[in-house]
Protein backbone atom coordinates (compact mmCIF):
# COMPACT_ATOMS: atom_id res chain seq x y z
CA UNK A 1 0.00 0.00 0.00
CA UNK A 2 1.53 3.32 -1.06
CA UNK A 3 1.72 6.38 1.17
CA UNK A 4 -1.31 8.09 -0.49
CA UNK A 5 -3.50 5.07 0.09
CA UNK A 6 -2.50 5.01 3.74
CA UNK A 7 -3.50 8.65 4.15
CA UNK A 8 -6.87 8.08 2.48
CA UNK A 9 -7.49 5.02 4.61
CA UNK A 10 -6.61 6.94 7.74
CA UNK A 11 -9.00 9.75 6.86
CA UNK A 12 -11.81 7.26 6.25
CA UNK A 13 -11.21 5.61 9.60
CA UNK A 14 -11.08 8.98 11.34
CA UNK A 15 -14.35 10.00 9.65
CA UNK A 16 -16.07 6.79 10.71
CA UNK A 17 -14.87 7.25 14.26
CA UNK A 18 -16.19 10.80 14.26
CA UNK A 19 -19.56 9.69 12.90
CA UNK A 20 -19.82 6.92 15.44
CA UNK A 21 -18.95 9.34 18.21
CA UNK A 22 -21.76 11.68 17.12
CA UNK A 23 -24.20 8.78 16.81
CA UNK A 24 -23.16 7.50 20.21
CA UNK A 25 -23.69 10.89 21.82
CA UNK A 26 -27.12 11.18 20.19
CA UNK A 27 -28.22 7.71 21.32
CA UNK A 28 -26.89 8.34 24.84
CA UNK A 29 -28.87 11.60 25.10
CA UNK A 30 -32.01 9.84 23.80
CA UNK A 31 -31.52 7.04 26.34
CA UNK A 32 -31.14 9.50 29.23
CA UNK A 33 -34.26 11.43 28.19
CA UNK A 34 -36.27 8.22 27.83
CA UNK A 35 -35.12 7.18 31.31
CA UNK A 36 -36.16 10.51 32.81
CA UNK A 37 -39.60 10.35 31.15
CA UNK A 38 -40.14 6.77 32.29
CA UNK A 39 -39.16 7.64 35.87
CA UNK A 40 -41.84 10.37 35.97
CA UNK A 41 -44.69 8.16 34.76
CA UNK A 42 -43.51 5.26 36.94
CA UNK A 43 -43.76 7.45 40.06
CA UNK A 44 -47.19 8.88 39.18
CA UNK A 45 -49.89 6.88 40.98
CA UNK A 46 -52.59 8.11 38.58
CA UNK A 47 -50.62 6.93 35.54
CA UNK A 48 -50.01 3.53 37.14
CA UNK A 49 -53.72 3.21 37.89
CA UNK A 50 -55.02 4.32 34.50
CA UNK A 51 -52.35 3.31 31.96
CA UNK A 52 -50.32 0.41 33.43
CA UNK A 53 -49.85 -1.36 30.08
CA UNK A 54 -48.27 1.70 28.47
CA UNK A 55 -45.95 2.09 31.47
CA UNK A 56 -44.89 -1.55 31.13
CA UNK A 57 -44.21 -1.07 27.38
CA UNK A 58 -42.19 2.06 28.13
CA UNK A 59 -40.12 0.13 30.68
CA UNK A 60 -39.54 -2.80 28.33
CA UNK A 61 -38.41 -0.55 25.48
CA UNK A 62 -36.12 1.37 27.83
CA UNK A 63 -34.56 -1.84 29.13
CA UNK A 64 -33.91 -3.00 25.55
CA UNK A 65 -32.33 0.32 24.63
CA UNK A 66 -30.15 0.11 27.73
CA UNK A 67 -28.97 -3.39 26.82
CA UNK A 68 -28.22 -2.37 23.23
CA UNK A 69 -26.23 0.64 24.40
CA UNK A 70 -23.46 -1.73 25.56
CA UNK A 71 -22.97 -3.16 22.04
CA UNK A 72 -20.59 -1.70 19.44
CA UNK A 73 -22.27 -0.12 16.42
CA UNK A 74 -25.83 -0.17 17.81
CA UNK A 75 -26.42 3.58 18.23
CA UNK A 76 -29.38 3.68 15.84
CA UNK A 77 -31.00 0.74 17.63
CA UNK A 78 -30.53 2.42 20.99
CA UNK A 79 -32.10 5.64 19.68
CA UNK A 80 -35.00 3.66 18.16
CA UNK A 81 -35.95 1.85 21.36
CA UNK A 82 -35.34 4.96 23.45
CA UNK A 83 -37.82 6.76 21.18
CA UNK A 84 -40.34 3.94 21.62
CA UNK A 85 -39.96 4.17 25.39
CA UNK A 86 -40.48 7.94 25.31
CA UNK A 87 -43.54 7.56 23.10
CA UNK A 88 -45.12 4.95 25.39
CA UNK A 89 -44.47 7.24 28.38
CA UNK A 90 -46.10 10.10 26.49
CA UNK A 91 -49.10 7.95 25.54
CA UNK A 92 -49.48 6.87 29.18
CA UNK A 93 -49.47 10.51 30.29
CA UNK A 94 -51.96 11.59 27.60
CA UNK A 95 -54.31 8.70 28.39
CA UNK A 96 -54.13 9.50 32.10
CA UNK A 97 -54.89 13.21 31.58
CA UNK A 98 -57.89 12.33 29.40
CA UNK A 99 -59.32 9.93 31.98
CA UNK A 100 -58.69 12.36 34.86
CA UNK A 101 -60.52 15.10 32.97
CA UNK A 102 -63.43 12.75 32.34
CA UNK A 103 -63.52 11.74 36.01
CA UNK A 104 -63.44 15.39 37.08
CA UNK A 105 -66.26 16.26 34.68
CA UNK A 106 -68.33 13.32 35.93
CA UNK A 107 -67.77 14.40 39.53
CA UNK A 108 -68.83 17.97 38.77
CA UNK A 109 -71.93 16.74 36.93
CA UNK A 110 -72.87 14.54 39.89
CA UNK A 111 -72.51 17.46 42.30
CA UNK A 112 -74.59 19.65 40.00
CA UNK A 113 -77.36 17.03 39.90
CA UNK A 114 -77.31 16.72 43.69
CA UNK A 115 -77.62 20.48 44.05
CA UNK A 116 -80.50 20.61 41.59
CA UNK A 117 -82.26 17.81 43.48
CA UNK A 118 -81.81 19.63 46.78
CA UNK A 119 -83.10 22.81 45.17
CA UNK A 120 -86.23 21.05 43.88
CA UNK A 121 -86.85 19.49 47.28
CA UNK A 122 -86.50 22.84 49.01
CA UNK A 123 -89.24 24.28 46.80
CA UNK A 124 -91.72 22.02 48.55
CA UNK A 125 -91.61 24.51 51.43
CA UNK A 126 -93.88 27.48 51.14
CA UNK A 127 -92.35 30.62 49.69
CA UNK A 128 -93.12 32.48 52.90
CA UNK A 129 -91.37 29.89 55.07
CA UNK A 130 -88.42 29.81 52.70
CA UNK A 131 -88.07 33.56 52.62
CA UNK A 132 -88.10 33.99 56.38
CA UNK A 133 -85.65 31.16 56.95
CA UNK A 134 -83.27 32.37 54.23
CA UNK A 135 -83.31 35.95 55.46
CA UNK A 136 -82.28 34.71 58.90
CA UNK A 137 -79.58 32.45 57.49
CA UNK A 138 -78.15 35.13 55.21
CA UNK A 139 -78.16 37.68 58.01
CA UNK A 140 -76.05 35.32 60.12
CA UNK A 141 -73.63 34.47 57.31
CA UNK A 142 -73.04 37.90 55.74
CA UNK A 143 -71.13 40.99 56.82
CA UNK A 144 -72.10 44.57 56.07
CA UNK A 145 -69.21 46.45 54.41
CA UNK A 146 -68.74 49.63 52.41
CA UNK A 147 -69.07 47.47 49.27
CA UNK A 148 -72.41 46.08 50.45
CA UNK A 149 -73.54 42.86 52.07
CA UNK A 150 -70.69 40.32 51.71
CA UNK A 151 -70.77 36.54 52.05
CA UNK A 152 -67.39 34.80 52.16
CA UNK A 153 -66.81 31.34 50.73
CA UNK A 154 -63.38 30.67 52.15
CA UNK A 155 -61.24 28.64 54.47
CA UNK A 156 -61.04 25.07 53.08
CA UNK A 157 -63.18 25.52 49.96
CA UNK A 158 -60.21 25.71 47.56
CA UNK A 159 -56.97 23.75 47.48
CA UNK A 160 -53.70 25.54 46.77
CA UNK A 161 -53.43 26.20 43.04
CA UNK A 162 -56.92 24.87 42.30
CA UNK A 163 -60.02 26.69 41.06
CA UNK A 164 -62.50 23.85 41.57
CA UNK A 165 -65.01 24.53 44.32
CA UNK A 166 -65.12 21.76 46.90
CA UNK A 167 -68.39 20.00 47.67
CA UNK A 168 -68.26 21.43 51.21
CA UNK A 169 -69.47 24.72 49.69
CA UNK A 170 -72.65 23.22 48.25
CA UNK A 171 -74.95 24.08 51.14
CA UNK A 172 -73.91 27.71 51.11
CA UNK A 173 -74.19 27.92 47.32
CA UNK A 174 -77.68 26.42 47.52
CA UNK A 175 -78.74 29.10 50.01
CA UNK A 176 -77.42 31.80 47.68
CA UNK A 177 -79.42 30.39 44.76
CA UNK A 178 -82.60 30.24 46.83
CA UNK A 179 -82.06 33.75 48.15
CA UNK A 180 -81.59 35.12 44.62
CA UNK A 181 -84.65 33.26 43.38
CA UNK A 182 -86.76 34.81 46.13
CA UNK A 183 -85.21 38.24 45.46
CA UNK A 184 -85.23 38.52 41.65
CA UNK A 185 -84.07 42.16 41.57
CA UNK A 186 -80.89 41.51 43.49
CA UNK A 187 -77.61 40.98 41.63
CA UNK A 188 -74.24 39.78 42.86
CA UNK A 189 -70.58 40.49 42.25
CA UNK A 190 -68.44 37.40 42.78
CA UNK A 191 -64.87 38.30 43.75
CA UNK A 192 -62.07 35.74 43.71
CA UNK A 193 -58.91 35.85 45.80
CA UNK A 194 -55.75 33.73 46.01
CA UNK A 195 -53.01 33.23 48.57
CA UNK A 196 -49.43 34.38 47.86
CA UNK A 197 -48.34 31.01 46.45
CA UNK A 198 -47.29 31.50 42.82
CA UNK A 199 -46.63 34.59 40.68
CA UNK A 200 -48.78 37.70 40.41
CA UNK A 201 -50.26 36.89 36.99
CA UNK A 202 -50.83 33.26 37.92
CA UNK A 203 -52.63 34.30 41.10
CA UNK A 204 -54.72 36.85 39.22
CA UNK A 205 -55.92 34.21 36.74
CA UNK A 206 -56.49 31.68 39.52
CA UNK A 207 -58.59 34.12 41.56
CA UNK A 208 -60.80 34.90 38.56
CA UNK A 209 -61.15 31.19 37.76
CA UNK A 210 -62.31 30.60 41.35
CA UNK A 211 -64.91 33.31 41.11
CA UNK A 212 -66.02 31.96 37.73
CA UNK A 213 -66.40 28.43 39.12
CA UNK A 214 -68.87 29.78 41.70
CA UNK A 215 -70.68 31.79 39.02
CA UNK A 216 -70.93 28.67 36.84
CA UNK A 217 -72.62 26.75 39.65
CA UNK A 218 -75.13 29.58 40.18
CA UNK A 219 -75.92 29.68 36.46
CA UNK A 220 -76.22 25.88 36.31
CA UNK A 221 -78.87 26.17 39.02
CA UNK A 222 -80.92 28.70 37.12
CA UNK A 223 -79.56 32.17 38.01
CA UNK A 224 -79.44 34.45 34.96
CA UNK A 225 -75.89 35.37 33.99
CA UNK A 226 -77.01 39.02 33.67
CA UNK A 227 -77.37 39.07 37.46
CA UNK A 228 -73.77 37.98 38.02
CA UNK A 229 -70.52 39.93 37.77
CA UNK A 230 -67.14 38.22 38.14
CA UNK A 231 -63.89 39.80 39.36
CA UNK A 232 -60.46 38.42 40.27
CA UNK A 233 -58.05 40.23 42.57
CA UNK A 234 -55.20 37.73 42.81
CA UNK A 235 -53.31 37.84 46.10
CA UNK A 236 -54.38 41.40 46.87
CA UNK A 237 -56.55 42.22 49.90
CA UNK A 238 -55.49 39.25 52.10
CA UNK A 239 -57.58 38.71 55.24
CA UNK A 240 -54.77 36.89 57.06
CA UNK A 241 -50.99 36.61 56.86
CA UNK A 242 -49.67 34.30 54.12
CA UNK A 243 -46.85 33.14 56.41
CA UNK A 244 -48.82 30.15 57.70
CA UNK A 245 -50.94 27.45 56.07
CA UNK A 246 -53.93 28.63 58.09
CA UNK A 247 -53.47 32.16 56.80
CA UNK A 248 -53.09 31.01 53.20
CA UNK A 249 -56.25 28.89 53.54
CA UNK A 250 -58.18 31.97 54.70
CA UNK A 251 -56.91 33.95 51.72
CA UNK A 252 -58.02 31.29 49.21
CA UNK A 253 -61.58 32.52 49.11
CA UNK A 254 -64.47 33.91 47.10
CA UNK A 255 -66.51 36.84 48.37
CA UNK A 256 -70.05 37.35 47.12
CA UNK A 257 -71.23 40.94 47.26
CA UNK A 258 -75.04 41.37 47.17
CA UNK A 259 -76.79 44.39 45.75
CA UNK A 260 -79.57 46.15 47.59
CA UNK A 261 -83.21 45.23 46.97
CA UNK A 262 -83.30 47.56 43.96
CA UNK A 263 -80.37 45.85 42.28
CA UNK A 264 -77.73 48.51 43.04
CA UNK A 265 -74.26 47.16 43.81
CA UNK A 266 -71.70 48.99 45.88
CA UNK A 267 -68.46 50.15 44.28
CA UNK A 268 -65.90 47.49 43.40
CA UNK A 269 -62.47 47.50 44.99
Amino acid sequence: MNFGSKIVGGLILAGCASLYGCAGQHSEAALQQAGADFQKVKEDSNVLRIAPKDVIRAGESLARADRLSTYWGSGSDVAHYAYLSQRYSEIAREHTNQVLNEERAAKLELERQRLQLALRESKLLSVQQQGKWLEEQMALATTQTDRGLVLTLGDVLFDTGEAELKSSANRVVLKIVQFLQLNPKRVVRIEGYADSTGGKQENLKLSRDRAQSVADVLMDLGIDDKRIQVEGYGDEYPVDANASERGRAQNRRVEIVFSDEKGQLGAAR
